[in-house]
């Protein structure tokens, strides 16, 4: 089947036609695992080149490589916010940040998706009764490929002293000239100090990071207990995501094609982006929700595209709000226009046997 599922944004995983060598020299003599966690022996070179390169790429000072970026999500959110401080986060964050969030001993509050005015209300009636204050969000938001409405969080950062925690796990290679983010293609990165990615999207592989100040990297080492308490990640797709992330500023022929089919999917199915966030960014982004609404009845579309030979899953409640049931497509860098096409014309002809 053509896979529509996955999150192999840049067509690493697919290699193949687009580059049948996506891999560092001699990985076979890499060790495979680390065998420890990585404050006891598990952090090896590979794991430091591969810090470097995410920070080069970030433009931060330092980062730190993460077993998975549900830990990176959940265990920075958790370990940053303390007693005494405040969480304002997005109602449709990812699962990670949300359970950091729970696990915090921060007091949390949520507020509507990417609603800027109830931040700014927020801020005002409960900026003083705390020692700090967070804004955490999705920068591209998984299940709606949207994007936050990050200049105006900052702003409203800025004005209240608070400090913004951003997610880009969709973002990371797929958006900005060099694959930074959307922070980076937001031109925002120098107000953002603190960032969350994967290695498992775009990048190809497995593991998440935190990319900012040193004093920021080195606390969460010494206090965060998902990156303490689980073995670190292997060697080897340590060294394999550093070569990805080390080229991956070269290829911005696949981020554009990645662009242009994502829009060429929303004018097809007349999907449009916001007007008031990001609009340009947002039709680029390959994440392209097909809203059907009814759970049954998105299940049985999506077994009718594998029939057809299109894999697309049937998203569905608690992953996203009731009655939103959806086929959530994602576009890889190793998809044509004619793969494409030819999903669109599969579904819409299932719509028309469906009706008639």
């Amino acid at each position: 089947m053509l896979n529509f599922g996955g999150n192999d944004y840049l067509g690493v995983v697919a290699g193949g036609p687009i580059d049948a060598s996506l891999r560092p020299d001699h990985v076979e003599t890499i060790p495979s695992g680390a065998t420890a966690s990585a404050l006891v022996c598990g952090w090896t070179p590979h794991h430091q080149r591969l810090a470097d390169s995410i920070a080069r790429l970030e433009g931060t000072e330092a980062a730190v490589v993460f077993p998975s970026g549900y830990a990176a999500c959940s265990g920075t959110v958790a370990t940053l916010c303390r007693e005494n401080d405040l969480i304002l986060s997005d109602a449709l964050n990812h699962a990670s940040l949300i359970d950091g969030c729970r696990i915090s001993p921060a007091q949390t509050i949520v507020y509507p998706h990417r609603d800027t005015d109830r931040v700014a209300e927020l801020l005002k009636q409960h900026r003083d009764r705390f020692e700090k204050v967070w804004i955490v969000t999705d920068g591209v938001f998984s299940m709606d490929g949207t994007c936050a409405p990050l200049p105006e969080l900052v702003r409203l950062a800025r004005t209240h002293d608070a400090a913004l925690i951003v997610d880009e796990a969709h973002g990371t290679g797929v958006l900005g000239h060099s694959g930074g983010g959307l922070c980076h293609a937001m031109q925002l990165s120098n107000e953002i100090p603190i960032r969350i990615g994967t290695l498992s999207k775009a990048i190809g592989h497995q593991g998440g990071f935190v990319a900012g100040p040193r004093v920021v990297i080195d606390y969460l080492i010494q206090f965060c207990r998902t990156l303490i308490y689980s073995t670190a990640l292997s060697p080897q797709t340590a060294a394999g995501a550093g070569w990805v992330i080390d080229h991956m500023a070269l290829w911005n022929d696949r981020r554009d094609h990645l662009a242009s089919l994502a829009r060429h999917l929303r004018s097809r199915i007349g999907a449009e982006t916001s007007d008031r966030f990001a609009t340009d960014l947002e039709a680029g982004v390959p994440i392209v929700p097909i809203i059907v609404g009814e759970d049954q009845r998105t299940v049985d579309l999506s077994l009718r595209l594998r029939e057809q030979g299109f894999y697309v899953p049937a998203i569905r409640p608690p992953t996203v709000p009731e009655g939103t049931s959806r086929l959530r497509v994602s576009l890889s860098a190793a998809h044509s226009i004619e793969h494409v096409d030819a999903l669109l014309d599969a579904y819409h002809h299932i719509l028309a046997d469906s009706d008639g």
